[in-house]
C-alpha cells in the first residue's frame, strides 16, 4: 500500500491535473462565488478544488463548459432516473401548460397522480409536497399531530432532508423538533431506545438504505423489527422511500415486508422536475382532511403544481411501471456483482455497497452496515476514486454513489468497468 505521504502527492498531483484540464469550470467558480455563498445553491455539489459546471446533456451523458463529456452514473442522486433528454415527462408537462400554467386551484392531474401512487405504493392517502425534505417534514408533523407526542427517532448517519440531516449525528441547523438517534441495523438497541422514550416518542423515521451515508441497506430483519417496536409504544413508523421507492415495484420496505404508517417519496417520480409527496393509512392521513373542522393544515403553492402532476403521470403509468422497475433494479444488482469483482483483483482498500440501482465505492476494506462505519473511509483514496474516474469521463459523486438512469447502455457500463479497473491497476502500481 502507498505511504501516507505518497497518497498525499497522489492527490495533489491528480487535483492539479483535474484543475488544467477544467479551466472554464473554474473561471465560472469563481465568477459564481461573487452573487452565490460558495458558488452554488446546493451545498452538496461543492468538492475541492472546484466543482465541474455542466452546460449540456443528453441520453445519459453530460458535457461541462470545457467540453468534456462523462457517461452520468451520478443521476442527480436518484432524481435523474430518466437521463437527460427522455421526452415523455417534458412532453406531458408542456401538453399541460398548453392547457393551463398556474392553477391556483384543483385539477384533474392532481387525483390521477394521487391515484397511481395510492395503487403502485399500497397507500390508503396521499398529499403531495415539493420535495422529498417537505415530504418527511409533513410526515413527522403528521406523527406528531396524529399521536399527542414530541419526539422523533432518527438513525445516525440518516438524511431526511436539508432540516433532517444526520451524517454526524443531530446537527445545529436541523428543524428544532426532539430528536432520539438509533444505530441503523442494530435492533436491540433500537428496541430499548425505543421503551426509554416510550411516553413522548411520536415516529421513528428510517430509510430501507441510508442513501447520504452510502448506500447502506438495512437487513429486513432489523426493519421490520423496527416498524414493529415503533407500533407497539403507539409511535408511528414511517419508512423514508423518496430514494428507495425506485427499487422494485413498489420500493424497498416493501420487498422487505415491513407494514409502516407512512411512506415519503420524491426525486424520480416527476421525470426530473421538482416533486414529494407523502402518504400510508387512512387513520393517520385523515388528520389533514379538509372537510373536517378539526383538520391539521398543509400548505404550499405549488404541491399540486401542474407540470410535476402531469409528469409524474406519465412518469408512473407510462415510463417507470412496475415491471420496468424490477427489471432495472436487476440490472442494478448485476452491475453491483461486476464492480465488486473489478475491486476484489486488487490490494486496495475499496468495496461497494447497496441495493439495485443505487450504490456507492466506499475507501474502505469492508462493505459499511451503518452510519458510522460508512463514515470510516480512506478520505484521500475515496477523493482520488472521484478524480480519477473523471479522468476516465465516467460522472459519480465525491463520496462514491452511483445512481443508474434508464437511458444507460451495456456498452457504456462495459466502459465504466474498464475505466474503474485501469483506475485501481494505476493505483495498485503506484
Amino acid at each position: 500500500m502507498a505511504t501516507a505521504l505518497t497518497a498525499n502527492d497522489a492527490l495533489t498531483k491528480a487535483r492539479i491535473d483535474y484543475t488544467d484540464r477544467n479551466v472554464e469550470s473554474r473561471r465560472l467558480h469563481l465568477s459564481a462565488r461573487k452573487v452565490l455563498p460558495g458558488g452554488n445553491t446546493r451545498t452538496l455539489f461543492y468538492h475541492p478544488p472546484f466543482p465541474l459546471t455542466f452546460v449540456s446533456g443528453h441520453d445519459s451523458v453530460l458535457v461541462d463548459a470545457d467540453g468534456h463529456e462523462y457517461i452520468d452514473l451520478l443521476g442527480d442522486y436518484t432524481a435523474g432516473l430518466l437521463g437527460h433528454s427522455d421526452r415523455r415527462a417534458r412532453d406531458a408537462a408542456m401538453a399541460a401548460l398548453d392547457v393551463n400554467m398556474s392553477v391556483g386551484g384543483i385539477h384533474p392531474a392532481e387525483q390521477q397522480l394521487a391515484r397511481l401512487m395510492c395503487e403502485r405504493f399500497d397507500l390508503d392517502l396521499v398529499r403531495f409536497t415539493n420535495s422529498g425534505s417537505e415530504a418527511n417534514l409533513m410526515a413527522m408533523t403528521a406523527a406528531r399531530m396524529y399521536t399527542g407526542r414530541a419526539k422523533i427517532m432518527v438513525m445516525y448517519g440518516a438524511y431526511h432532508g436539508g432540516l433532517m440531516y444526520f451524517g454526524a449525528g443531530p446537527a445545529a441547523w436541523n428543524v428544532p423538533f426532539p430528536i432520539v438517534v438509533g444505530r441503523f441495523n442494530d435492533l436491540d438497541a433500537c428496541k430499548a431506545l425505543i421503551d426509554e422514550h416510550a411516553s413522548d416518542l411520536a415516529a421513528v423515521l428510517v430509510e430501507p438504505l441510508l442513501g447520504s451515508a452510502g448506500c447502506v441497506p438495512a437487513d429486513p430483519a432489523f426493519l421490520r423489527g423496527l416498524a414493529d417496536a415503533a407500533q407497539a409504544v403507539g409511535a408511528v413508523a414511517i419508512m423514508d422511500e423518496v430514494m428507495s421507492s425506485r427499487l422494485g415495484p413498489k420500493g424497498l420496505s416493501e420487498q422487505f415486508g415491513v407494514e409502516s404508517d407512512l411512506k415519503t417519496y420524491g426525486k424520480y417520480i416527476a421525470g426530473g422536475f421538482s416533486f414529494g409527496a407523502f402518504g400510508g393509512t387512512a387513520e393517520v392521513m385523515g388528520i389533514f382532511d379538509s372537510t373536517h373542522a378539526s383538520h391539521v393544515p398543509h400548505a404550499g403553492t405549488f404541491n399540486n403544481n401542474i407540470t410535476s402532476m402531469a409528469a409524474g403521470n406519465e412518469v408512473l403509468a407510462n415510463v417507470y411501471t412496475a415491471e420496468v422497475a424490477a427489471a432495472f433494479t436487476d440490472r442494478g444488482d448485476e452491475l453491483r456483482e461486476n464492480i465488486a469483482q473489478v475491486l476484489a483483483r486488487y490490494p486496495l482498500a475499496l468495496c461497494v455497497s447497496g441495493s439495485g440501482t443505487m450504490m456507492a465505492i466506499h475507501a474502505r476494506a469492508r462493505r459499511p452496515t451503518d452510519g458510522e462505519s460508512a463514515a470510516d473511509k480512506d478520505p484521500a483514496l475515496q477523493e482520488m476514486l472521484f478524480l480519477g474516474l473523471l479522468r476516465r469521463g465516467i460522472y459519480i459523486a465525491p463520496r462514491g454513489m452511483i445512481n443508474l438512469s434508464l437511458p444507460v447502455t451495456d456498452d457504456q457500463l462495459a466502459t465504466v468497468l474498464g475505466a474503474l479497473d485501469d483506475f485501481c491497476q494505476e493505483l495498485a502500481a503506484s
